[in-house]
């Protein structure tokens, strides 16, 4: 009844201002029109809390991998030729992993409707009211492995995504974009070459960035993404700002929210194989976004070298076992320690120089002269 109370509500004001408009348009132009129309449609986005999805309705079949020769059809008509790129765009958003993980036994999910505008495929809702009064903002799913990108409460973007292992997992909570780089090596190991970078934790040093989608859980609490989406997201986010003395001003730049977390439970796959339409397990989103809580990080995710820059470090110390008391953390499982790749080359390096040189120096003079 309150649903149907605020669609009347809506169309009798749209009706008021529409006559309105009409009288106005003759004695002001068409840009009266654009003024009232831009009223209309913002009465109706603040009463109305769940605009209908405007995509067609998208029905996935199931369908097992069952050889060589299957594999080899799917991955000629899916690849990612130009020709066929939006079929690839589609099977891979839907799937969460690029195609050359396909394998032979594998369980995939096949739209029965291919679109480049991935939207149509979204699991979030078309239209989030909590966020409405939002420039942007970026809610990620840990469970449907999946984000949204959002302005003023209307779904612009949604795109795959892989985050972190059972061990190095994405914590969920609230974040914010703070700084962006095209093509970042790692601060951890500089092996790693991330493809539009924007990093969410100054300390963490989780980000989002284009790398491998293999289709599960697979990163050191980073988002990974496709590379179209992921320059996509370069593009449209914006970062945070710096204070007087150079350091990031929380929660700045393009809010993130982080929901729930993946059933590490699971062998294969994800929740998403069991979605059977695009109408089917829309999340639920929180009414208001910017009330999530401050993302809780345990201090073992915090590199040893800038944990003495923390802005109130006992919050760090502390969020383990408030994530265990809460069931985010398994009471089985140990975290992995934020570990700096590069300084333990480094040092092995230095090691083995020291261990040539110690043996060099020990070789007997005969030896040497010799």
């Amino acid at each position: 009844m309150k649903t149907i109370s605020h669609i009347i509500t809506a169309f009798v004001s749209c009706i008021v201002l529409c006559s309105f408009a009409a009288i106005t348009a003759c004695n002001e132009g068409n840009g009266s029109d654009n003024k009232v129309i831009d009223t209309v449609k913002k009465i109706v986005e603040d009463t109305v809390p769940n605009i209908p999805n405007p995509f067609p309705l998208v029905h996935y079949e199931k369908r097992k991998i069952k050889n060589s020769a299957e594999l080899s059809a799917l991955r000629a008509k899916y690849g990612k030729a130009k020709e066929s790129w939006t079929e690839y765009r589609a099977i891979t958003t839907v799937n969460r992993k690029d195609i050359h993980y396909f394998r032979v036994g594998d369980t995939i999910m096949i739209p029965d409707t291919v679109d480049k505008d991935t939207r149509i495929y979204s699991c979030f809702p078309h239209y989030y009211h909590g966020a409405r009064k939002l420039d942007k903002i970026v809610i990620v799913s840990n469970k449907l492995q999946a984000y949204a990108c959002y302005e003023k409460g209307h779904l612009v973007r949604f795109a795959a995504a892989n985050t972190g292992t059972l061990r190095k997992p994405t914590f969920p909570g609230r974040y914010a974009l703070n700084w962006k780089q095209r093509v970042r090596k790692s601060s951890l190991n500089e092996e790693w070459i991330l493809p539009f970078t924007w990093n969410f934790h100054a300390w963490a040093g989780s980000a989002f960035h284009e790398f491998d989608m293999p289709g599960r859980p697979v990163s050191h609490s980073c988002v990974r993404q496709f590379m179209e989406d992921a320059e996509w997201l370069f593009k449209w986010g914006k970062g945070g700002e710096l204070d007087s003395n150079r350091r990031w001003v929380m929660f700045s730049g393009t809010p993130v929210v982080i929901l729930d977390m993946f059933d590490y439970n699971r062998k294969f796959g994800g929740p998403w194989r069991e979605i059977a339409t695009n109408r089917d397990s829309i999340i639920a989103l929180p009414d208001d976004p910017m009330k999530v809580e401050e993302a809780l990080i345990p201090i073992s995710q915090i590199p040893k070298d800038v944990r003495g820059s923390l802005i109130n470090r006992n919050r760090y110390v502390t969020a383990e076992d408030t994530l265990r008391a809460r069931g985010i953390i398994p009471p089985n499982i140990t975290l992995r320690e934020s570990i700096n790749y590069n300084k333990l080359k480094k040092l092995k390096e230095k090691k083995k120089l020291q261990d040539q040189t110690q043996q060099s120096s020990q070789v007997p003079t005969s030896q040497s002269e010799t």
